[in-house]
């Protein structure tokens, strides 16, 4: 009977290690998927870009530096290795600041605000935009989610024994926190 007992217990800490690994697996897992869609909307929005600079360029003549910016952030972006997560983020940060310098040069315009063409395109990139912040959150809430259990009891032993260590969060620089400054002059 005591034989009995004995396995019996093996056998649950066997089960529940195994769990605890494929839950970090998972967690692990998760966050990898969380930034790759991170990224699949980060090349969306480099797709989208070319055609929106090309609309506003028409209309805006005058506002070459804006522009000109956009295009060199969104081929920098694009340059990135894949694994550069924080770099990729302060480039895009970077862009989406511009990009609010591009919606500015189209209040000047009033038949560009009205083209059907830069209306579709601006919708797009705001949706865009707004996965892309989605899609960061979501990077964040995992990691917060994988590193809490690597940290708390049991499963931290596993983690040791299985190399798993904490995974970065995605920081907003303070530049990304500041609204961009237009100026016409």
């Amino acid at each position: 009977m005591t034989t009995i007992i004995i396995i019996v217990i093996l056998v649950l800490l066997v089960v529940a290690y195994v769990m605890m690994y494929n839950g970090l697996v998972n967690l692990r897992t998760h966050a990898q998927e969380a930034w790759s869609q991170i990224d699949v909307q980060l090349q969306r929005r480099n797709d989208l870009i070319p055609n929106l600079l090309e609309t506003v360029k028409g209309y805006s003549k005058y506002e070459a530096a804006t522009l000109e910016k956009v295009t060199s952030l969104r081929t920098q972006l694009a340059c990135l290795p894949d694994d550069a997560h924080q770099e990729k983020m302060d480039v895009s940060n970077r862009l989406t600041q511009a990009l609010g310098s591009v919606y500015a040069v189209a209040e000047n315009y009033p038949d560009l605000k009205a083209s059907t063409e830069y209306t579709k395109l601006m919708e797009e990139l705001s949706n865009t935009e707004n996965k892309i912040a989605y899609s960061r959150q979501l990077y964040n809430s995992t990691v917060a989610t994988f590193n809490a259990r690597i940290q708390t009891f049991p499963s931290n032993m596993v983690a040791k024994v299985h190399h798993f260590t904490a995974m970065e969060y995605l920081q907003v620089p303070e530049s990304a926190k500041e609204a961009p400054k237009v100026s016409f002059d």
